[in-house]
């Protein structure tokens, strides 16, 4: 099969479907692939690289126009005008953009978006969202180190002691688990908080301290333990015990980080204008929900603001900053995923009896296939 790899050209995107590793393989299974020059320079890999690796250079039509596109994110129009009916494209497509898919479905492309594949053992390889939210929860703590104008870490000096910085980590999924042991790396006293139970084993054996609220009903315990890895909304009554006792901890805190997020919704607010205003001056809050809005009404998306003293860091893509990194992990991803679509005995076959492989199509026949 001839497999495209165009580059990226969603503003800021650094991060490539391919990597020579990955192109190695599929060369290896007897695929043509066919990636466009300079599609991975951003993320450290020169078209010489590929070239090594057996694939061909080509321009952006060559990579568009052949039978299977691996993209990063979802196409835009001009994108998918370059593709010929029935192409099949895998990528990050947003499950949740209803014109996105209808564009695919519009331009009769087969679709599959990886973020749909469900969080179970046999899809962890290819399960983009924990790959890549790894890599943000580590680059989240970095930032706000950055940004933070004190030290991470206690340090005794012959000029006297520098207490530890004190972190918030506001939803412990993936990201957040990450940021915990990278804080700690760095030396940080860490408080986390998450609306369900069975993380708080996961915190406490990483060094960090659960900050626990009761559940009183039997509908809060319900709600907490979310369905298919993810966190449901929960009701107002803990949310509001919640808020207090978060409050507590953000006014004491040098560097928050919140994490939480909502698939196909806007990001519940963590941390309120009145808990920033709470906060020491030069405090820092990295966003890591600012694409779908952010937990803190003072977040800008895509900007670094101050408000009220308090560093405010709404980074959209937090992967594409280590770009290497996340192509190296998406890529292998991707590549697990494609093991699925295309037997060893060549060509495409979409089996709907596969769990995974039913949860990714998004767009079929003209058709948008989510539900």
């Amino acid at each position: 099969m001839h497999i495209g790899v165009p580059a990226e050209t969603t503003a800021g995107e650094t991060r490539v479907a391919v990597t020579p590793e990955t192109a190695k393989k599929l060369i290896a299974q007897g695929h043509t692939l066919h990636v466009q020059s300079g599609a991975g320079v951003s993320a450290s890999v020169t078209d010489e690289a590929y070239q090594a690796a057996g694939a061909q250079i080509t321009d952006a039509a060559g990579a568009f126009g052949c039978d299977l596109v691996l993209k990063v994110r979802s196409p835009f129009d001009n994108e998918v005008a370059r593709m010929k009916p029935g192409t099949v494209v895998v990528g990050m497509l947003n499950p949740f953009d209803a014109s996105g898919l209808q564009r695919l479905a519009a331009a009769n492309l087969t679709g599959f978006a990886l973020e749909a594949a469900p969080r179970t053992t046999r899809a962890q390889s290819m399960d983009v969202l924990s790959s890549q939210a790894n890599i943000a929860g580590y680059k989240a703590v970095m930032i706000a180190a950055d940004k933070y104008q004190r030290f991470f870490p206690m340090l005794m000096t012959a000029a006297g002691t520098v207490k530890a910085a004190r972190v918030v980590i506001l939803g412990v999924g993936v990201a957040g688990l990450q940021a915990i042991a990278t804080a700690k790396r760095l030396g940080a006293v860490i408080e986390a908080s998450d609306v369900r139970p069975s993380v708080k084993e996961q915190v406490e054996s990483l060094g960090a301290k659960f900050i626990d609220v009761p559940y009183e009903t039997q509908e809060e315990k319900e709600a907490a333990e979310g369905v298919g890895g993810y966190a449901r909304p929960m009701p107002q009554s803990w949310l509001d015990r919640q808020k207090a006792e978060v409050a507590k901890r953000v006014a004491q805190a040098d560097v928050v980080i919140t994490t939480a997020l909502i698939p196909g919704r806007a990001a519940p607010v963590l941390v309120t204008e009145e808990m920033v205003r709470s906060m020491k001056p030069g405090s820092v809050i990295v966003d890591l929900a600012a694409p779908q809005g952010g937990n803190c009404p003072l977040t800008v998306p895509g900007q670094t603001v101050v408000k009220h003293g308090v560093t405010l860091v709404g980074e959209t893509n937090l992967p594409a900053l280590v770009a290497a990194d996340s192509s190296s992990l998406y890529a292998r991803n991707v590549l697990d995923f494609l093991k699925l679509i295309l037997p060893k005995d060549g060509g495409l076959k979409i089996d709907m009896e596969d769990d995974i492989v039913a949860a990714c199509l998004v767009a079929r026949d003209g058709q948008v296939t989510r539900k």
